[in-house]
């Protein structure tokens, strides 16, 4: 989301968004001279709000609801997205105090468009009221690109958020990226929604997952795991998606529902308590096999989703790629590109014939891969 700030030097209202490599700022409006901070404090932190508020309905579109019948939280979804053509007007004319009370709305994509007005009342500039009207149909534009698999310019803060849904736009554009370079190029981390380069990702672990179990022997579910022998990976999440593909789930299926139950936890519900109980069932029957020098279960952390849930699209992306790393890891130790290359002994290797052999490797089951 984009946050606002007040720069008491310059007497500058100014935005600052993320972009996935740094972030960027831009001057919205300059401030009347001897204004009190308090008051310009109070909208920048309502207009922070309202980009919270229009971001989420990005994060967290109808679409990825179980239903949108009346009064479900599909429906809820739905209206708040529909509340964008209002929010200029709640912004120039906001619910004001009356009687000692105030009309407060069930929307938070409104309820932040009001206090935002009402901050703007409170300072009584016409200039700064332009600016900040104008600077609302910037913000919301960048949520309906966005949603258009269009990333450029302000929307390109997208990329740092993690999104129920993945737009097919976006995970065609990451499958460009990942056709050029299945290693993962860095504008996977840049230009394209985390979660649905994780899709793409997802689909191209598989492959090279079974390009793995070709050369190895080893069951497709397990090469990630296995590659853990040789080099310490993360192999926990790949190889999770990697037994969902095999279930039956498509990437996109087993992408979408890990990040959604991720999104869950960090709205401070549990998704799924019947899975809970089954996990602290296994860990009862773990603990007991270790008998009396078992600690208690109420000494034993229990992770709830296996993504960070501060950052969950990102860390399964990162999962993803490092998931592939692993696959070619585990294919350098069956490859015959090991015979081919001369008889020096591996033991005796330059740096150099190491680098060369690598690349010469990599190139190789990149192409397997695609």
């Amino acid at each position: 989301m984009t946050r606002y700030s007040i720069d008491p030097e310059r007497h500058e209202l100014i935005a600052t968004w993320g972009t996935g490599e740094g972030d960027l700022a831009t001057r919205i409006a300059a401030l009347p001279a001897g204004t009190d901070t308090d008051a310009l404090l109070r909208l920048a932190r309502a207009l922070t709000h309202l980009s919270e508020a229009a971001w989420r309905t990005y994060t967290h579109p109808a679409s990825a609801a179980a239903s949108q019948d009346p009064n479900t939280e599909g429906w809820r979804r739905e209206q708040e997205r529909g509340h964008f053509g209002a929010v200029a007007d709640a912004i120039a004319k906001p619910n004001l105090p009356s009687g000692g009370a105030t009309i407060v709305s069930y929307s938070h994509l409104l309820e932040s468009a009001h206090q935002t007005g009402r901050s703007l009342h409170e300072l009584a500039d016409t200039a700064l009221t332009e600016a900040v009207l104008g600077e609302a149909a910037t913000e919301l534009a960048a949520v309906e690109n966005a949603e258009l698999g269009d990333l450029t310019d302000r929307a390109q803060q997208a990329v740092l958020l993690s999104r129920e849904d993945a737009s097919p736009v976006q995970v065609a554009a990451a499958n460009r990226f990942l056709e050029q370079d299945p290693f993962g190029p860095a504008e996977l981390f840049s230009a394209v929604d985390p979660t649905a380069a994780a899709v793409a990702a997802a689909h191209w672990l598989a492959a090279a997952a079974e390009v793995t179990a070709d050369a190895s022997g080893h069951d497709a579910v397990d090469v990630v795991q296995e590659a853990d022998n040789i080099e310490a990976l993360p192999h926990e999440t790949p190889t999770l998606v990697l037994g969902l593909i095999d279930a039956g789930a498509t990437p996109y299926e087993a992408v979408t529902d890990l990040v959604r139950h991720a999104l869950r936890i960090t709205d401070g519900l549990l998704p799924d308590p019947d899975a809970l109980r089954e996990q602290l069932d296994d860990l009862e029957e773990t603990l007991a096999d270790y008998g009396d020098d078992a600690p208690g279960l109420a000494d034993v952390e229990l992770r709830l989703t296996p993504l960070d849930p501060k950052r969950p699209a990102r860390d399964l992306l990162e999962d993803l790629l490092t998931g592939i790393h692993a696959c070619w890891l585990l294919h350098t130790e069956y490859d015959d590109l090991n015979d081919e290359d001369d008889d020096t002994s591996a033991e005796v290797w330059t740096d150099e014939q190491v680098e060369q052999h690598q690349r010469r490797s990599r190139k190789r089951f990149a192409q397997l891969v695609r």
